[in-house]
């Protein structure tokens, strides 16, 4: 007999475009493992974006946390027994959703570097929003896995963060920024990237591997699957 999968809970709508995302690939991860009509228990909170973006906006962070905090407790009042940040972002302010739950997060860093891990990659360029990366927690969670994190120029890493804002959570894919992102990626390899981690959820909307000339790690693609892997309890989220 199948044990009891577990509930994940997902703090999600950051945007809801890659939160649908996160919500297929769970699915696919247990029904591939189960079969049937075998689907993931998912407590969802999806937040309304526009209220956790003015906080970006206005650099309230505080404010911010307390919005995902208060995500992090509905999901596990709804019976998560592990809870995700459906965006890189977000995980800014990681630690203070840690401190208002009782039950383990899992950090999509963390993720990303078991990835790295797999292939063998010591060193990641990072294409996420400016905070990714110009600040320093993204890249010190990749650290403490082993992983170097290396980054675009000023100019390069101002186009990647408008793109994301004024397209791609907003759900607009357009072809010169593909484009753009593509001669990014190029000027990380020239800078010793091995690979890249898309680290915005939503840019995996916009550049597939065969654009890319350098592999590329989807971080909403490997933070699902392990969440999947935790529904199924085949992982366990210290």
């Amino acid at each position: 007999m199948e044990t009891r999968m577990e509930t994940v809970g997902l703090i999600g709508g950051m945007s809801w475009h890659s939160t649908a995302t996160y919500y297929r690939v769970i699915n696919e991860v247990v029904a591939a493992a189960r079969g049937g009509h075998a689907s993931a228990r998912i407590a969802l909170q999806s937040l309304d974006f526009a209220e956790v973006r003015d906080c970006q906006v206005r650099g309230d962070w505080d404010g911010a946390a307390e919005l995902l905090a208060e995500a992090g407790r509905r999901c596990v009042g709804g019976g998560a027994t592990a809870v995700a940040i459906c965006t890189n972002l977000m995980h800014k302010v990681a630690p203070q959703v840690e401190a208002a739950i009782d039950v383990p997060l899992l950090h999509i860093a963390d993720a990303v570097a078991a990835e790295a891990g797999r292939h063998g990659w010591g060193t990641l360029g990072i294409l996420g929003t400016r905070w990714v990366m110009e600040e320093s927690f993204y890249a010190d969670r990749l650290a403490r896995h082993g992983v170097a994190a290396v980054v675009p120029g000023a100019a390069e890493r101002e186009a990647v963060d408008t793109i994301v804002f004024d397209e791609l959570t907003q759900g607009i894919v357009r072809d010169a920024s593909r484009t753009a992102y593509v001669d990014v990626i190029r000027g990380l390899a020239d800078q010793g990237a091995e690979a890249v981690v898309l680290a915005c959820t939503e840019i995996g909307l916009l550049v597939s591997p065969e654009d890319s000339p350098l592999p590329l790690i989807d971080s909403a693609e490997v933070h699902a699957r392990e969440l999947g892997r935790v529904a199924l309890g085949e992982l366990t989220v210290a």
